[in-house]
């Protein structure tokens, strides 16, 4: 008896607050809390009228339903953690794994209604359109998080991406500039604004956005081996080898990096590390038929015909198309010429298509064009590297 009536004024004393709530928020959906509650209440105060006992399912399930849920809700909500909300969010998540994005995108409208200003709904909804392709609808939402959340940094870097996809690149490159004035050591914000600058040639600018992320990740492959590119494209091959060499320590399994250093060893005629580099990189399926190409002019360099005839035969079967012109526009090979498997109708061969990025390719072209030159007209040295900066240094001053 004490304990059923102790049951019946909490819970409704606990029916008297979420009804509290409801009216205080004007919001229906504590509705179903409050009808199981009712239930709950009636079942044991029809048992208490008729000293009839429940049994312990019953029991507990009363417990439950008009004591426990109602009085997690009060502790969480003292906490201001909306529940309602939380489960409204809750089954977003279940119709987003479902691939119900309209009902997904009706409750987070729904919530937004009532509170325009709840960052977890404007964010999910940003995330759904972006996945629908609703590229400019995302960015609003994300423009939306920023505004709520100052710090919402990752927002920033969305609208960035975004606004790179929409070809907005210099709009990009402004959020970007944005974001990392905000927090300088946003590792991806960084990389991606070294990435468009050096896309748009504007290579000095990329060097000193990378530079200054260096500094807060000293470690980091993707700065490294960007600045090492960046550095090819300003033919600063010295400052290349050495960020090269910084991301090869990093990752050692990043054969294109391998690739570049060997590229600028034989720029500077150390042949026998160019050609330990470039044996390296047969390791890697989209380097191997260029490193064997390389391979076999090293051999032409050291007077080993025999082999470097095996080399360029084996460049011509993993990639005739890319291999053969390079044979032709290269002096060395005249003397074996006859001796390689060139195929009479190059059109017909397939295109190899690499993985490397477009400014790994321009990269990669770059030096290989530069070490072919150098080949034939002959070898510089850091030295004369160093005297040609200074007089171009000299020329700027003037």
């Amino acid at each position: 008896m004490i304990e059923q009536l102790f049951f019946i004024t909490l819970s409704i004393t606990f029916f008297g607050l979420i009804f509290y709530k409801i009216i205080k928020k004007n919001d229906t959906e504590y509705i179903v809390i409050l009808i199981l509650e009712a239930i709950g209440i009636i079942i044991d105060g029809v048992c208490l009228i008729l000293n009839h006992k429940l049994s312990i399912f019953t029991k507990i399930l009363t417990y439950i339903v008009s004591i426990v849920i109602p009085l997690i809700i009060i502790v969480l909500e003292y906490k201001k953690i909306d529940v309602i909300q939380a489960i409204k969010l809750m089954q977003v998540k279940f119709y987003i794994k479902t691939g119900n994005n309209k009902k997904a995108k009706e409750i987070l409208l729904n919530i937004i209604g009532k509170n325009k200003n709840n960052y977890n709904a404007h964010k999910m909804l940003a995330e759904i359109y972006e996945k629908e392709g609703g590229i400019r609808k995302a960015i609003d939402e994300y423009v939306i998080c920023i505004d709520i959340n100052k710090k919402d940094y990752d927002s920033y870097f969305k609208i960035a991406l975004l606004l790179e996809e929409l070809d907005k690149k210099d709009e990009s490159i402004e959020i970007l500039y944005s974001l990392l004035d905000k927090k300088q050591d946003y590792l991806p914000a960084s990389i991606k604004l070294g990435d468009l600058l050096t896309e748009q040639a504007r290579y000095k600018e990329a060097v000193t956005a990378l530079t200054e992320a260096l500094k807060y990740n000293p470690l980091s492959f993707d700065i490294n081996y960007e600045l090492g590119i960046v550095y090819t494209m300003l033919n600063d091959f010295k400052s290349a080898k050495e960020y090269y060499e910084k991301a090869a320590e990093i990752n050692k399994l990043i054969y294109n990096a391998k690739y570049s250093l060997a590229q600028i060893a034989l720029l500077y005629k150390d042949i026998d590390q160019a050609e330990k580099l470039f044996e390296e990189a047969l390791e890697d399926d989209d380097l191997s038929a260029d490193s064997y190409f390389e391979l076999s002019k090293i051999k032409l360099m050291k007077g080993n015909k025999e082999q470097a005839i095996k080399y360029a035969n084996i460049a011509m079967d993993l990639n005739a198309r890319r291999i053969a012109k390079r044979i032709k526009k290269e002096p060395l090979f005249i003397p074996i010429m006859t001796k390689i498997a060139i195929p009479f109708n190059l059109e017909t061969e397939e295109i190899k298509q690499m993985k490397l990025t477009a400014m790994e390719m321009l990269a990669k072209d770059h030096l290989e064009e530069t070490s072919d030159i150098t080949t034939n007209k002959g070898y510089i040295s850091f030295e004369e590297e160093k005297d040609e900066k200074t007089q171009e240094n000299q020329k700027e001053k003037e």
